[in-house]
């Protein structure tokens, strides 16, 4: 007993090894004592986004220590820079506060995320010869910086008007649902939300319950499973490794990261429609797209939204003629390849979807007049599944020279006698493959209809499925915390 006061202590500070995240087993005491505060004060805005901005901040503390000094930091620098853009009345004064604004927020992420990586090639070059700093990269903000961002030059746009109240800002800024992981949320969507009054329907309960429960299901169960039962051998060491498995690799980890990073969005979305927000949908179906255009319409929306509107179109969109048009997309997604981290391999992911993408504008220029049919749809998403699949060797490769051995063992050595084998090793592996490509290729329409089914149960109904569900989740999850991929970015 008398050590009872330390573990409790121990439980509520940060703890390197065991951040806090959705999947952690602190977030059910975190999430419980949360909405039993912020149920009690529903009825006082002011009251109401205190409470959820104090927990969000002690989430994030709980998730990355004291860098949650640095979103604070931020919020302060951003709140200040776009109110004293809005009262601006000179061009001249506007731009240089937004270059201020740029500078500052790009300049810490550089600093992070990029430091080592440019002293890496400086020393590659021989230019210098400076020693890696040790450096860890802040949960979180790339996502956050890219929220700053878009509220600041929505600011300068004319698009917004900064709020005046900074804790309005804060709460935006550290909303805890999408603090970590995203989606990235933008203000003009967001802020109105805050003044409205506390309500949550039964459609949205329902929906909260569905999303969050499938979202779960998504990364912990499917997602771990695949990831940690499979994908990891191959791309830990893909020489030792058939084409064959390579390629299973490939298909697996396709499913790996589209589960583990639209699962924790959907909890992230559910959980904001219990506290009466609606975020919107980052993941729809995207292995269902017929062509790379659509694909990224339809894979991390949030994150292609943002680098459309104030990367591509900063750059002069299509508005300068088809060539510049496709440098501009090219240059877009090799910038977005970077946003996801400092390293060669992302670059040339970035770098190859940008290629596709200008590829696919001059396909639909000259083919525009052909009409599509099932046919063609059915070889489309074949075809972009596959390409992408062919740019994930790129993403999850742990070196340009891993994924050179993947491509080379697909290529020489595939070996497809040893399916017998594999299959026997394996089997477990592929079934859940099978489950997660099966859920995704369910209509939404099923998934609406369920959610309109569910909304008829009462409080019972739903901790009977819930029950029912963790019994599942227990008997299928992995023994070990999986870390989401994209905590990384």
């Amino acid at each position: 007993m008398e050590d009872l006061p330390n573990k409790i202590l121990h439980q509520l500070v940060y703890d390197p090894k065991n951040p806090l995240l959705f999947n952690s087993g602190f977030f059910v005491y975190f999430l419980f004592f949360f909405i039993l505060i912020y149920y009690a004060v529903r009825k006082n805005r002011k009251m109401r986004i205190g409470v959820f901005t104090l927990f969000s901040l002690y989430f994030f503390y709980k998730a990355c220590g004291w860098f949650v000094s640095l979103i604070l930091l931020s919020a302060v620098v951003d709140f200040t820079i776009s109110n004293l853009i809005y009262i601006q009345k000179k061009k001249a004064a506007k731009t240089a506060l937004l270059v201020l604004s740029l500078v500052l927020n790009l300049g810490l992420l550089f600093y992070f995320k990029y430091t080592n990586f440019f002293i890496s090639i400086l020393n590659d070059l021989h230019f210098t010869t400076i020693s890696p700093l040790n450096l860890i990269l802040p949960i979180g903000i790339s996502f956050y910086t890219f929220e700053n961002l878009s509220y600041t030059i929505d600011v300068y746009r004319g698009h917004f008007k900064p709020v005046r109240s900074f804790l309005d800002y804060l709460f935006f800024l550290s909303f805890f649902p999408k603090l970590v992981m995203g989606p990235i949320v933008r203000a003009s969507d967001f802020i109105p939300q805050i003044r409205k009054e506390y309500t949550v329907s039964p459609h949205d309960f329902s929906a909260g319950f569905f999303l969050i429960v499938t979202g779960l299901f998504k990364k912990l169960v499917i997602s771990d499973y695949i990831n940690v039962n499979f994908v990891s051998y191959i791309f830990d060491d893909p020489s030792k490794h058939t084409g064959l498995e390579c390629l299973l690799g490939v298909y697996g980890y396709a499913m790996v990261i589209y589960c583990d990073f639209s699962g924790y969005s959907d909890v992230a979305i559910g959980l904001a429609r219990w506290m009466g927000f609606t975020v919107n949908i980052n993941f729809n179906s995207p292995y269902q797209s017929a062509s790379i255009t659509e694909f990224w319409r339809r894979w991390h929306i949030s994150l292609s939204s943002w680098l459309r509107d104030y990367l591509y179109i900063s750059l002069g969109g299509n508005r300068k003629g088809k060539i510049r048009q496709y440098v501009n997309l090219a240059v877009t997604m090799l910038l977005g390849g970077l946003w996801h981290g400092a390293n060669w391999n992302f670059v040339i992911w970035g770098g190859m979807h940008g290629i596709a993408l200008a590829l696919d504008k001059a396909r639909m220029a000259i083919f525009k007049s052909v009409k599509e049919n099932m046919f063609f749809r059915i070889v489309g998403v074949l075809f972009t599944f596959h390409l992408v699949c062919f740019c994930w060797i790129f993403f999850r490769a742990s070196s340009l020279d891993d994924s050179i051995v993947i491509l080379r063992q697909i290529g020489t050595n595939f070996d497809p006698g040893a399916i017998g084998v594999l299959y026997a090793g394996y089997s477990s592996v592929f079934l859940m493959m099978l489950l997660g490509f099966a859920l995704h290729f369910i209509p939404q329409a099923v998934c609406d209809n369920l959610v309109i089914r569910m909304e008829k149960l009462n409080i019972a109904g739903f901790i009977l499925l819930f029950i029912v569900f963790m019994f599942v989740f227990y008997q299928i999850k992995c023994s070990e915390q999986v870390m989401p991929i994209y905590l990384q970015f």
